[in-house]
């Protein structure tokens, strides 16, 4: 095996360089030297010589690769910051290069399939918490990697890039993941936050998209505070509940990871997420929203795993539901605004 050299004379590595991978890069870059991975030659090649990333400069010190043992040999710690769609593939290239030694940490609010080879989601009606991977369970799956950890809070890449005030929490259940984080991340204006339910903070990062979609339609609907104020409070219900079921604790819900990710997400424009809900009010097509899009909203694919879910668990997600009927099925968003203030609920909060 390889041996480990010492972390402080190795590059720190970034797999993906979207918005949210070039703002980590660039934190990262002001005490580290930093590797960055893309796919595309371009970009390497913008990278290196105009250290820029899709024509946004980043710091001119970080170095871009296409070459993942490169990066490997080069990098004790790397971050993964791909969508959720290229995630396993990712991985497995990078799989042969990894080892034991390394500590990988990813960026990705994401869930990944996992059913038998040939089958789709399309071809079964209910799955069950074997066939939903989280981001870490596929580093797991994939590689020998053991020390595993994620990224996750009230992240928007484009104030991360601009050097606004934010906070992230790192997860793992090695405390030498969530230090290690910690040190390479932490700045004045960076808090960085550790938890050791890695499974609840990747839940978190990922159920909350479904209800930022929500909270854009309602935007986009013209709609108050008073409506948002209903969505978020039933919302983080329905997360609780959603994530528990998927293994996740409560702890992490109501942390960094979980409201204070929910609550940047529904009120800013910079979601994708609210995005796609905001422009669907508004009469657009999913189709349309999705063709005209440079990054991926991850809470449509999660929209559709958990309704496969929920059906298969037995259980009622009324606001994840609907947003499925509307994206998937033709309902228009006034009428599953009208099914939801008629839903039966009796009870405020009753998971405490």
């Amino acid at each position: 095996m390889t041996l480990k050299s010492s972390s402080k004379e190795k590059s720190v590595g970034v797999v993906g360089m979207g918005s949210f991978g070039t703002a980590i890069a660039n934190i990262l870059a002001e005490k580290s030297k930093v590797i960055a991975f893309a796919r595309r030659a371009e970009v390497v090649d913008e990278i290196n010589h105009e250290h820029k990333v899709n024509g946004v400069s980043i710091n001119p010190t970080i170095k871009g690769t296409q070459d993942p043992e490169f990066l490997c040999q080069n990098c004790d710690t790397i971050f993964i910051m791909v969508p959720s769609a290229a995630f396993q593939e990712v991985i497995k290239s990078f799989s042969p290069y990894l080892y034991p030694y390394h500590l990988v940490i990813h960026g990705t609010k994401g869930l990944c399939l996992n059913l038998p080879e040939g089958k789709k989601l399309t071809d079964v009606q209910t799955i069950s918490r074997d066939n939903i991977l989280t981001m870490s369970e596929v580093i797991l799956k994939e590689t020998v990697a053991i020390r595993v950890g994620c990224l996750a809070g009230p992240n928007l890449a484009k104030e991360l890039y601009a050097g606004q005030p934010a906070a992230t929490v790192v997860a793992s259940k090695y405390n030498e993941v969530i230090l290690e984080g910690q040190r390479l991340l932490r700045t004045d204006k960076f808090q960085v936050y550790g938890n050791s339910d890695i499974v609840g903070v990747e839940l978190s990062g990922v159920l909350k998209n479904i209800i930022a979609i929500a909270a854009g339609a309602l935007a986009g609907m013209g709609l108050g505070e008073n409506a948002k104020g209903l969505l978020v409070s039933r919302g983080m219900v329905e997360l609780v509940y959603l994530g528990n079921a998927l293994g996740g604790s409560l702890k992490s819900f109501i942390g960094l990871a979980g409201i204070g990710d929910l609550v940047t997400t529904c009120n800013s424009t910079l979601s994708r997420n609210y995005t796609v809900g905001f422009r669907l009010a508004k009469g657009e097509k999913l189709t349309e929203i999705l063709e005209s899009m440079e990054e991926v909203a991850e809470g449509i694919n999660t929209i559709r795993l958990m309704k496969a879910f929920v059906e298969g668990k037995g259980m009622r997600a009324p606001i994840t539901e609907n947003l499925y009927k509307v994206l998937f099925e033709d309902l228009k968003i006034e009428d599953a605004l009208q099914y939801l203030m008629k839903y039966p609920f009796s009870v405020d909060v009753d998971f405490l």
